[in-house]
């Protein structure tokens, strides 16, 4: 949007902060507006809602945080800038969760404060695509772009998604090893304003500690031994688009506190270099942690995490996704079909019940080497509970989980009730769907109940 034909206002109670974003804002070509408390902004905004707010939080009356809160649907519809002091960054953070497009700390810096209109504005004149966009990947089928699922927490995840995509707000993704993190990151890159920017992926735990700096922030010819060239780091490379950073907890403390002097300033140094270099990279974040353990263990640091989990999505493991296991399923063989030139292979009932019946505590990437392990049987088979056996049970999974370890007792528990569930009860065709004896069965059913 052109800045001549944007209006900004201004709500700040202090009048020569007014005064002075007024002057600098018609200096850059906008038209500023310019009120001294939340309740006038809201008349204004009733009135003729502007592009662009700029708006203290701390404010007599009505605070930043309620005049947001007043806007209701309408904050996703401008680009909304809070002012903070370092007192109030967490309720900064909030602001955004509510609407806002970022926020600036005080004293302001008019360069930031330029780039970040500039950004926001571009990314309202986006919304409506945006929308339009995530409709189309919303399928009445269970599907959300590349996501596959219909049960009740997937249906609330891509509404997460959707929430989320609209903001440049960095994000947390949390959830078990296979659950799709990285799928979810680029589903939400997919759908924001910088979609048609890179999606850059980094694993952080598959990085040498020495090395990791150097990934990020690139360095010069000659800068350490063996830098025999320059070498363009992610952040250069993922410029204008988004860096998703796997297993963050995995990446060196040292390295942490320069990543989230990049994220507060917005530039980068390569190693050997005299320059700052400015960039625009949205960071999305992902650990099979929990969050809150990884800070009790020093493994992620505080202001890091404050600064990334602005948006947090938890991923749901596979056993909590009941409904989604056979549409996955089919949806896999399907592909693996199709890659392997060969007929999709029909399943038997009790091969269905298996499928349910087990644990998958490798979530989805588990179900997905499953299904491609039996998409090359021969053609004409009916895949039965002895081909998922016989193929696809394998003691491979993960260890643990994000911070909450399913052990072998727990995965064969879970089993066992899912094959009762699946067979109404009854243990002897649990027991066959399960490769064991009914004797077996019962006896595991006796430990279980004298737990």
């Amino acid at each position: 949007m052109a800045r001549a034909r944007a209006t900004v206002l201004i709500v700040d109670d202090d009048p020569s902060t007014r005064d002075g974003l007024t002057t600098l804002l018609e200096t850059w070509g906008y038209r500023a507006l310019a009120v001294a408390d939340a309740e006038a902004a809201l008349k204004v905004c009733d009135d003729k809602l502007p592009h662009a707010i700029v708006t203290d939080l701390m404010m007599p009356g009505m605070s930043g945080i309620e005049f947001i809160q007043g806007l209701r649907d309408r904050a996703r519809c401008v680009a909304i800038i809070v002012i903070s002091g370092q007192g109030t960054i967490e309720t900064a953070v909030e602001a955004i969760k509510l609407g806002a497009y970022d926020y600036l700390l005080k004293p302001l810096e008019p360069e930031k404060l330029r780039n970040t209109l500039d950004k926001g504005l571009k990314q309202v004149a986006l919304g409506r695509e945006t929308v339009a966009l995530r409709e189309k990947l919303e399928s009445p089928l269970g599907s959300y772009g590349a996501l596959i699922g219909k049960s009740a927490r997937m249906r609330a995840l891509y509404q997460m998604i959707g929430q989320v995509a609209a903001t440049d707000a960095a994000v947390l993704i949390s959830g078990e090893s296979g659950t799709g993190k990285e799928l979810v990151a680029r589903t939400i890159h997919d759908l924001s304003p910088r979609r048609e920017g890179p999606f850059l992926p980094l694993n952080s735990a598959a990085i040498a500690p020495t090395l990791m700096e150097s990934e990020l922030f690139g360095h010069e010819k000659g800068s350490f031994t063996n830098a025999i060239e320059r070498h363009i780091g992610c952040f250069e490379q993922a410029d204008d688009g988004t860096l998703f950073l796997d297993e963050i907890t995995e990446m060196a403390i040292e390295v942490q506190a320069k990543l989230l002097r990049v994220l507060e300033e917005g530039q980068i140094r390569r190693i050997g270099g005299t320059e700052n270099i400015v960039v625009s990279v949205r960071i999305v974040a992902a650990t099979n942690r929990v969050p809150a353990a990884a800070l009790k263990e020093g493994k992620l640091r505080a202001d890091l995490f404050y600064r990334l989990n602005v948006f947090h999505l938890q991923l749901p493991p596979l056993r909590e996704r009941e409904q989604d296991v056979l549409l996955l399923a089919r949806h896999f063989l399907e592909a693996f079909a199709e890659k392997y030139q060969r007929p999709p292979l029909p399943w038997a009932a009790d091969f269905a019940a298996a499928l349910q019946a087990h644990a998958w505590p490798g979530n989805v990437r588990e179900l997905r080497n499953a299904m491609e392990r039996l998409a090359v049987l021969p053609a004409g088979s009916e895949l039965t509970a002895a081909d998922f056996r016989q193929f696809c049970v394998h003691d491979d999974a993960p260890e643990e989980t994000d911070g909450a370890p399913v052990s072998l007792a727990e995965a064969e528990r879970m089993a066992i009730e899912r094959a009762l569930a699946a067979t109404g009860g009854n243990k002897t065709h649990a027991a066959r769907l399960l490769g064991i004896t009914p004797k077996t069965l019962n006896a595991k059913l006796a430990l279980y109940r004298r737990a």
